[in-house]
């Protein structure tokens, strides 16, 4: 699953516009990211234990650009610390 995580990665990376909840669910799935829904909220919230913030994702549908671009950093930020460990 991590080479389908890493495909999917490298095409937000390319083209952060047009993706759907679910993407981001599966990028999450991929990386072992962990992955609350809202309790009542519009924005999902992803976060590790290697980082000391967490990421906000809104359910809309597209998501913004900006949101999948802050979502490719973190993930960037996540497995740099794996990688240090």
């Amino acid at each position: 699953m991590a080479k389908r995580g890493e495909k999917l990665l490298e095409r937000m990376r390319a083209n952060p516009r047009d993706w759907r909840i679910d993407d981001v669910r599966t990028l999450c799935a991929a990386f072992g990211l962990d992955w609350d829904r809202p309790a009542g909220g519009s924005h999902y919230g992803v976060s590790d234990p290697s980082q000391k913030r967490h990421v906000t994702v809104p359910f809309a549908r597209p998501l913004k650009p900006v949101y999948i671009r802050q979502l490719v950093t973190y993930v960037d930020a996540v497995l740099a610390a794996r990688k240090d460990e």
